[in-house]
């Protein structure tokens, strides 16, 4: 086990290493004018490399279980779809050169988490949505998708197993129902207040946006987020308590 976390460090490392060349690297062709959809996917791709690279490092350092096959298998599930909620279930929004959407992908996110706690859950998040923002146009979006839905993840999971320990048997149906609602409601309000701020600092410092283009981005991003959370605590609330009992019955619950 000591061995196959000191493997993972330097992984994790590794893939830190070569992101962080990448973006020396491409940077600049990136936020250029006349910028390729190629260079922008290459400098997206080497952003989400650094921030996977530190998060594989830190994991491996951090106690916690192996997971099992089903907990794999379910997090992939999840993971596509996330993919799924943002790719074919979303209504874009122009705000000049940028976009935002109204979309269902945190819905699945926010169950993640519910269901494989903190970390896989928004692991799962992170990886469906930033394969999402890749195959599409918000592909210089993905980096900052892969922090924030890891986040949300860690959030939800944190108040609904570590707090109300959801996962427990002897709670009530009640306490069930206002545990799933705080803790989904936990994760999305920390994303409808730093998906805006993250975003306008991300698209001004990192992307190279004009200032007043990232501040109406910014403002629009914000109702789009507001709206896209309460969706998803409603949505991922429902599921949840018509999903957990069938879990139950086929064995397939979790044990968090």
């Amino acid at each position: 086990m000591k061995q196959q976390k000191t493997y993972a460090v330097l992984i994790g490392v590794v893939l830190a290493i070569l992101g962080i060349v990448g973006v020396c690297l491409t940077h600049q062709a990136a936020i250029a004018e006349d910028a390729t959809a190629g260079s922008k996917m290459v400098f997206a791709i080497s952003l989400i490399l650094t921030v996977l690279g530190a998060v594989t490092a830190i994991a491996a350092c951090l106690p916690h279980r192996t997971p099992d096959t089903r907990t794999m298998t379910m997090a992939a599930m999840f993971a596509a779809l996330c993919y799924i909620g943002f790719t074919f279930f979303k209504i874009d929004i122009a705000v000049g050169t940028e976009k935002t959407a109204f979309h269902l992908g945190n819905v699945f996110c926010v169950l993640a988490a519910l269901f494989l706690g903190g970390f896989w859950g928004g692991m799962s998040g992170a990886v469906g949505m930033t394969i999402a923002d890749l195959t599409t146009a918000y592909v210089t979006s993905a980096p900052k998708t892969f922090v924030l839905k890891l986040c949300i993840g860690l959030i939800t999971g944190f108040v609904d197993h570590k707090v109300f320990k959801i996962s427990q048997e002897h709670h009530s149906k009640k306490h069930t129902t206002v545990a799933t609602v705080l803790s989904c409601t936990a994760g999305m309000a920390f994303n409808v207040v730093a998906d805006p701020l993250v975003g306008y600092f991300y698209k001004m410092y990192i992307m190279g946006v004009p200032q007043k283009a990232a501040d109406a981005w910014a403002k629009m991003g914000a109702a789009t987020t507001l709206v896209n959370a309460i969706i998803a605590v409603i949505a991922a609330s429902i599921l949840y308590a018509a999903l957990r009992p069938a879990l139950k019955r086929a064995n397939l619950f979790p044990s968090l």
